[in-house]
């Protein structure tokens, strides 16, 4: 009965404390986002780091090497790949109106196909209703995807500042994190520390290490797949579909969403086409994430689709990155709140009843 009446009690303060983050969030925004981003790269990079540093290499010149490595694979990297995106989102958005053309024609085969067979399905109405306004819209959501990245590029040389401030960000925490990480810990009940800290660190690292190989892994094998396939764009819807895999549920969505896309153009290719991205979304799901994963998060799936939304609503995309983790850290918190042995001790005097139930609690407190 206590517990419950404390998680009642808890709840509003809970709803009111994420309103005032997001509040505080917004205003100062582009200062958190920076720290937060940085915290996030150093505290990915500290594993390599301590790696050297078990080799006997001081941490000065480990942080430096781990950041100099990090910076030229991510720009090699950036190199590479983004003038490849651009130049095939810019042919993507060029052929859609043939696409959906061709769409449109395969929905009147189909058409003339049912009234064959003589079911009573009639989709004239359907294609003259939904051709125009999906047309506009997938356009809409392919030209708003390649303006995001050519966004991104614009954006990184626009704030070259804080791209710098990031990069002296995290060599700071990667050198002095610990003490920093100690000092916020420190505010929190003695008790609390060392669970809080080792809950922290293992969610984040096996949440985000896990979700990358998982990404990794799916990406990579809808590209090979797709590049047999025959499937146009297929190195790009590859890509994208792996990115989108780095958020829970968002590799479901980004098979769904090519799929579709492709479907505008060739059903026949369509179908294989989502077979094997099933097949393998389903060897990677049940083959590798649960080696990888384990029981990283331990929440039910409706409660990662309620953090994800929240995280969006709060932080953007940053928001949704830390979603999951975060939601295991509440969670975490809530159980240890609900074992809490103040919490035990008060059931205990409540079931009593009576003074002589009182009489005993304090009795056994007593030496």
């Amino acid at each position: 009965m206590a517990q419950s009446v404390l998680v009642l009690l808890a709840t509003p303060l809970v709803v009111l404390n994420v309103w005032a983050i997001s509040v505080i969030f917004g205003y100062f925004r582009s200062i958190l986002v920076t720290v937060l981003i940085a915290g996030l790269l150093a505290f990915l990079l500290s594993y390599p780091m301590g790696r050297l540093e078990t080799l006997g290499l001081k941490r000065g010149y480990a942080a430096t090497l781990v950041l100099v490595l990090a910076l030229v694979g991510f720009s090699g990297l950036a190199i590479i790949v983004l003038p490849f995106v651009i130049d095939q989102g810019q042919q993507l958005v060029v052929r859609l109106p043939d696409w959906f053309d061709s769409g449109k024609t395969q929905l009147m085969v189909l058409d003339g196909k049912l009234a064959e067979w003589g079911w009573p399905i009639n989709l004239d109405g359907l294609i003259t209703q939904t051709s125009d306004r999906l047309k506009r819209e997938i356009q809409s959501i392919a030209g708003e995807a390649l303006n995001l990245t050519i966004n991104v590029a614009v954006f990184t040389a626009n704030k070259l500042l804080d791209v710098v401030l990031t990069v002296v960000l995290t060599f700071y925490l990667l050198q002095h994190g610990e003490e920093v990480w100690q000092g916020v810990i420190g505010l929190l009940p003695t008790r609390l520390q060392q669970p809080f800290s080792e809950t922290l660190r293992q969610s984040f690292r096996n949440y985000f290490l896990g979700q990358f190989i998982v990404a990794s892994c799916f990406g990579t094998a809808l590209t090979i797949i797709f590049g047999l396939l025959n499937v146009p764009f297929g190195s790009l819807f590859g890509l994208t579909v792996g990115l989108l895999a780095l958020v829970p549920f968002g590799g479901t969505v980004g098979v769904i969403i090519v799929t579709l896309l492709v479907a505008l153009r060739d059903i026949k290719i369509a179908i294989p086409m989502l077979i094997s991205a099933l097949i393998v979304q389903q060897l990677v799901e049940n083959g590798i994430a649960p080696r990888v994963l384990g029981s990283v998060t331990g929440l039910n799936p409706f409660w990662v689709f309620i953090a994800i939304l929240s995280g969006a609503r709060v932080g953007g995309l940053l928001g949704v990155i830390v979603a999951v983790p975060a939601a295991v850290i509440l969670k975490e918190a809530l159980v240890a709140l609900r074992n809490a042995p103040y919490l035990g001790s008060a059931t205990e005097t409540i079931d009593g009843g009576s003074g002589a139930g009182a009489a005993q609690t304090k009795a056994a407190a007593l030496p």
